[in-house]
């Protein structure tokens, strides 16, 4: 059986993308389309907040996204110098909060150490931030995208823990995914699942999906890689089949495998 997973491919350096291998190990043919694009904004302003760790109780990470912005500043040779000689070392003494696995792994390649990977879900990472840190101490820096979701800051706010939010990002509709979704549906037909990893994948995917499957849309086994993305494919009127206990590849391939036993058609 075929999925389609509305993701960008793994980085080919780092080995054969996770998602395709654990969905594999049930025999489910796997395919990749990268859903969105990035523009980075405020470079210069985040890493102009980065270099005064005094200022600051820690960091929030939601996205590896706000990883690659950092990333891209490292790529300086004065700024990438700065980090390694005193930045990394200032921030390595104050929490650095993640939400999954993949933002985790980005946060230990900058040289920090994350913690909250296994919160799963903003919610969480939230209840998370919220028993360790306390009311009225310095903020933290969160770096994020255009399109985040008011549901952090508004709990820490509510407890009284300050943030200081960055846009460093912004995000659109990949340049090719209408002729990608159009090639694949051509060429390999209605998939069994359709996998969807973002708000963001909900609002620019969808429509051309439900076309392209056109009456036997119903047929198809809508997954979500975690509760906010349930929740914007239920916004529109979507049924979802099943939702990834926590945002990896392993229960995420473990939720597909479930929802398309014969039983649960």
């Amino acid at each position: 059986m075929k999925v389609l997973l509305l993701k960008d491919p793994k980085d080919k350096d780092s080995g054969p993308d996770p998602y395709i291998k654990e969905l594999g190990s049930y025999s489910l043919e796997a395919t990749l389309i990268p859903v969105l694009s990035f523009e980075f904004t405020s470079l210069d302003s985040l890493f102009d907040k980065l270099s005064h760790p005094e200022c600051y109780g820690g960091l929030i990470f939601t996205s590896p996204r706000a990883l690659e912005a950092i990333k891209i500043c490292l790529k300086e040779k004065s700024k990438k110098e700065a980090w390694s000689k005193s930045l990394k070392q200032m921030w390595s003494i104050k929490p650095t909060y993640v939400v999954g696995k993949a933002t985790a792994s980005l946060v230990e390649e900058i040289g920090l150490i994350p913690q909250g990977e296994k919160a799963g879900n903003a919610e969480k990472l939230a209840e998370y931030i919220c028993s360790r840190e306390k009311p009225n101490s310095s903020a933290l820096l969160f770096p994020c995208g255009a399109l985040k979701r008011e549901v952090l800051p508004t709990a820490l706010r509510e407890k009284g823990i300050a943030l200081e939010s960055l846009t460093v990002y912004q995000t659109t509709q990949h340049p090719d995914l209408q002729e990608s979704l159009s090639s694949y549906f051509s060429q390999q037909g209605i998939p069994a699942s359709v996998v969807f990893f973002s708000p963001s994948g909900v609002k620019f995917c969808l429509q051309h999906i439900q076309k392209l499957s056109g009456d036997l849309i119903n047929q198809v086994k809508f997954a979500a890689i975690g509760p906010s993305t349930a929740e914007a494919l239920q916004g529109a009127g979507i049924t979802v089949s099943c939702t990834a206990e926590s945002p990896t590849a392993q229960d995420l391939a473990a939720a597909i495998h479930t929802a398309l036993q014969p039983h649960n058609c």
